[in-house]
């Protein structure tokens, strides 16, 4: 038995041995640099979502959505729950709580159901027609302002101006409704 010879081979496995260790290495810090870079890549992903109708182009990114989304899908649910007669109020209701936050749904969905009754009630219709919309990228609302006819048995009972402020918020990948209140009317 050369000892040489088996001393050289155990000094050239070692060797190996630490080229190894260097190179596992390596692989996982580049892995976990890797995973560092898809996590913080994570929250500035811009989906596109379609609203209702297209007029403007628009994005959404993380938990926030351009001014041209706010006015589109403000407008649109506006016109949902303002624009209103007792034969469509309760499709356009449906309709409505497809985009509402789920925190809200129950308060919302009750809200539109007292609404449908009062105006299947008495009879009436109300027209809203936006005037001018103020978007707020910050807080992801909008205003809408405008005037609101109101109809009683085919005759006008109200034709006021009136602002209201819808809040969006991000939840399960999707933009929703997350408040529509009336505010002062107050010309922008």
């Amino acid at each position: 038995m050369d000892f040489d010879r088996l001393s050289g081979d155990l000094k050239d496995l070692r060797r190996r041995n630490r080229s190894l260790a260097l190179a596992v290495g390596a692989m996982a810090l580049s892995l976990v640099l890797t995973l560092a870079i898809i996590v913080s890549l994570l929250g500035t992903v811009r989906t596109v979502v379609v609203p209702p109708s297209l007029n403007k182009t628009f994005w959404v990114a993380g938990d926030r959505a351009s001014s041209e989304y706010l006015e589109q899908m403000g407008s649109f649910i506006a016109w949902l729950i303002l624009d209103v007669t007792p034969s469509t109020i309760d499709w356009k209701k449906d309709i409505l709580l497809g985009y509402v936050d789920p925190q809200q749904y129950g308060a919302l969905k009750t809200r539109q159901e007292i609404e449908a009754e009062r105006l299947k009630r008495i009879n009436a219709a109300t027209a809203f027609a936006p005037q001018q919309l103020v978007a707020s990228e910050d807080t992801q609302s909008l205003l809408v302002l405008g005037r609101l006819r109101t109809l009683v048995n085919g005759y006008e009972t109200a034709n006021d101006l009136k602002a209201y402020r819808i809040d969006f918020g991000y939840a399960g990948a999707r933009m929703h409704i997350v408040g529509f209140n009336e505010v002062p009317y107050a010309v922008r």
